[in-house]
């Protein structure tokens, strides 16, 4: 799994590192920072679980759930889309 360290070049989720993303699966939509991310898996951390959206151009979502947990592992085949998450979810 790629840990931030430094600043590099990379596209995709890579180019995401770092950053509070919203990750819209197969069954929920999460959200949280993004810290770890390989073939396999992404890392999300201060995650939350998206039951409710709201409008989507809502600053928050309606209605989204901590995870009792430091660190929640997504698998990336499970991702059908994703981008940043403007301030929706704040830890």
């Amino acid at each position: 799994m790629k840990r931030i360290i430094e600043s590099t070049e990379a596209d995709g989720l890579e180019s995401l590192l770092g950053e509070y993303v919203q990750l819209w699966c197969l069954n929920y939509i999460y959200a949280g920072k993004l810290v770890g991310v390989n073939h396999d898996d992404v890392c999300l951390q201060e995650a939350h679980v998206v039951y409710e959206t709201g409008g989507l151009r809502d600053e928050k979502f309606k209605d989204s759930q901590p995870v009792a947990t430091t660190e929640l592992f997504i698998r990336t085949a499970a991702i059908e889309s994703y981008c940043l998450a403007p301030t929706m979810v704040t830890p």
